[in-house]
């Protein structure tokens, strides 16, 4: 018959509760289909909506991006590169990603540009013309 094991709290087995969820994040995030959502910022000026998404280290022909109507989807994923030796910490993100918007109604489609550079998708959706106010001519 095994005796149960007898464990002291030293300095090595102290709980800690952030490293807990660190962990639990990180499993959960495992499980995860639609990947990750990068970091972004959306602005509107006068002329143009403009999305810019932080996607370090992802090229260009691993990216997606979808115009339907008034939403825009951008897809993609950060490709793991190979490397030699073990991990002892791991907090960057590699896989699949996705960023959705609806953007208003008064965009022009045919007004889009995406460019990647120094790490940084930038799209811009430009707007319609607004309507110009004009006189009608009553008649009989």
């Amino acid at each position: 018959m095994a005796l149960p094991a007898v464990r002291t709290l030293n300095s090595v087995d102290r709980w800690d509760p952030f490293r807990e969820f660190e962990n639990l994040f990180s499993q959960l995030s495992r499980y995860n289909s639609q990947g990750w959502s990068p970091l972004a910022d959306v602005t509107e000026t006068e002329t143009d909506y403009v999305v810019e998404l932080d996607v370090p280290g992802v090229q260009r022909e691993d990216v997606t991006v979808d115009l339907n109507d008034t939403d825009l989807s951008i897809t993609g994923e950060l490709k793991e590169r190979e490397r030699k030796g073990l991990f002892r910490h791991r907090t960057r993100r590699t896989g699949r990603f996705s960023y959705r918007l609806s953007l208003p109604r008064n965009l022009d489609a045919d007004k889009v540009e995406a460019k990647l550079a120094d790490g940084v998708l930038t799209v811009t959706v430009g707007k319609k013309d607004a309507a110009k106010p004009r006189r009608i001519e009553i008649t009989a």
